[in-house]
């Protein structure tokens, strides 16, 4: 061989190490771009000329080995190394990364692309992009909020935007009504200072003139004009009850206040009972021109009523009756006793209004074969003139505890004149509820599907790239879901710069998924995946290129010295 081939070994040399000087220096550049993979420089021997191919042995001679000269190095191949690099939470929502296999799935004018760098943001438009201004891709969702699968769009989540109103129409309750509880026996009953006809000539009855009522103690002196409006603020088991108003008009009757007070006071007085519930006129015992206004509560503790001084006034603050704990003409005295529990829960109808629904339970009966509660439901929101009482129901219990049958538990609240659809139907679900024994009765909503009009305030990225919006009126929804891609052999994607790759016929096709699913990694949102670039690696890797490259030199100088000596020969 020729010193001008020693020439062009030494060449291919500084090439090689060339390269791998653009390789670690290229590493170095990036090793603080997001998802950025670092690569490294394979070399291979150049072809060889073989001086002596060798021969076998015989009886002869013991045989010679091939006889060659390589004519220096070349590059092999520039591999991408894909080992995940360190995540970093970073706090901001539209960050991601990828924990695991798989890449992010980007639209650039119209070129199906993938990316590990997951800092996204959102556009003007509440798309999804990358830095570049590439659309990321997911799945949207449908009517019902349900992702819908296999349709890869632009991904979407539209900050600020509102949600219209929902009308409740299923609420769930839960807890533990106290199984060895006191059974309820006895109620409030509220009675009036003795009541008389103007004049104190006859007893009021019923269809008695609100205007012709007046006290025993001033028969003279009518209680009640035409156009006085009365405000009701009763209380019930010392909480205050939503006011309710009642209009005095020229025909209006001493059984229409009667149903004003059943109403307002939340008095079932359709199921009956003994005393049977509601508000009546009872005649005086002792005077047979005086009568009395007999207010008969539910059963249970917790449905004990009170009307203060100042639980009945009109427009001018003035209170004509007087309601103190008596008795009714058939002996039962006022005594709200028994197991009860009271509850109340925020419902919305079709507008969004709030509808507060008020809910007690009372220990009815008790047998071998299990026990049973009445329920009773009201709402200061049930429009239309027919009171706050909503329904009752009961629940039967079997020896174990568990819940056997449920009655009444549908309710039709009475939207009218308030532009909502009426009535709101709201259906109970007691299926939650136990009865064991315990020291005392409790009963909690745990949920409802209503919710008035919200607006969209944040996300979250769950690990299965689900994306979650947050609303104003505590609602959450799904907005879409973050698809991945995995390769059979991530090495053969082609590096189109700016962090994106794109598929080549020796990557495999582009396999598409959910997170967490065929192989893929999980998302974790807020975060980002750095640099898998080791810059100790680098720096070695440094060192030895430039020392290839210098040593590969001084291959070529050496050569140039001796061809020199050898053209000198000739002086």
């Amino acid at each position: 061989m020729s010193l001008t081939s020693t020439l062009y070994t030494g060449l291919s040399g500084l090439d090689v190490n060339q390269v791998q000087l653009n390789v670690v220096g290229n590493n170095i550049a990036n090793a603080n771009t997001v998802g950025y993979k670092s690569s490294r420089a394979l070399f291979s021997s150049q072809f060889y000329v073989t001086t002596n191919a060798g021969t076998a042995p015989s009886t002869d001679v013991g045989g010679s080995n091939p006889s060659q000269l390589g004519l220096g190095a070349q590059v092999a191949a520039i591999q991408q190394n894909f080992s995940p690099g360190t995540i970093e939470p970073t706090g901001v929502d539209t960050d991601m990364a990828v924990d695991g296999n798989g890449f992010f799935i980007v639209n650039d004018a119209g070129s199906q692309q993938y990316t590990r760098d997951g800092s996204f943001t959102l556009n003007s438009a509440d798309q999804l992009v990358t830095t570049s201004g590439a659309f990321v891709q997911g799945y949207g969702v449908d009517a019902q909020n349900n992702v819908v699968p296999d349709q890869l769009q632009n991904i979407t989540i539209p900050l600020g935007t509102t949600t219209s109103a929902q009308a409740t129409s299923n609420v769930t309750l839960q807890g533990n009504l106290n199984a060895s509880g006191v059974v309820a026996t006895g109620q409030s009953i509220l009675n009036s200072q003795l009541l008389t006809t103007v004049g104190g000539l006859a007893a009021p009855t019923g269809a008695t003139l609100l205007t012709s009522l007046a006290s025993e103690s001033a028969p003279a002196t009518p209680l009640v004009a035409v156009g006085d409006v009365y405000t009701l603020t009763g209380q019930q088991d010392g909480s205050t009850l939503a006011p309710q108003t009642f209009t005095v008009t020229a025909t209006s009757t001493v059984n229409d206040l009667n149903t004003f007070l059943s109403g307002g006071l939340g008095i079932d007085t359709a199921t009956g009972g003994t005393p049977p519930p509601g508000a009546t006129i009872e005649t005086s015992t002792t005077n047979p021109d005086a009568a009395t206004l007999v207010v008969t509560g539910n059963l249970g503790t917790d449905n004990a009523l009170s009307l203060s001084g100042s639980a009945l006034v009109n427009q001018n603050g003035v209170s004509p009756f007087t309601f103190v704990d008596g008795t009714d003409n058939a002996g039962f005295a006022s005594n709200p006793n028994g197991e009860s529990v009271h509850t109340s829960f925020v419902a919305y109808d079709s507008l969004g209004t709030p509808v507060t629904v008020n809910v007690t339970a009372v220990l009815q009966s008790q047998a071998t074969t299990g026990n049973t509660w009445q329920f009773y439901a009201t709402s200061a929101q049930n429009e239309g003139g027919t009171g706050t009482f909503l329904g009752a129901g009961t629940l039967t219990f079997d020896a174990n505890g568990n819940l056997k049958s449920v009655t009444g538990n549908t309710l039709d609240i009475n939207r009218g004149g308030t532009g909502a659809v009426s009535p709101l139907p709201i259906t109970l679900n007691f299926g939650s509820v136990t009865q064991l024994s315990g020291t005392t009765s409790q009963l909690v909503m745990t949920s409802q599907d209503g919710s008035p009009i919200g607006s969209l305030q944040s996300f979250s990225v769950g690990t299965d790239g689900t994306i979650v919006g947050s609303y104003s009126n505590g609602q959450t929804k799904t907005l879409g879901q973050v698809a991945v891609a995995t390769f059979k052999n991530d090495d053969g994607l082609l590096d189109n710069g700016g962090n994106t790759y794109s598929s080549s016929a020796n990557s495999g096709v582009a396999v598409v998924s959910a997170p967490e699913s065929l192989g893929a990694g999980a998302i974790r949102s807020g975060s980002l995946e750095l640099s898998n670039v080791d810059l100790s690696t680098e720096f070695t890797n440094l060192i030895v290129a430039s020392t290839g490259y210098s040593a590969a030199s001084k291959v070529i100088t050496t050569s140039d010295e001796l061809l020199t000596d050898l053209l000198n020969t000739t002086r």
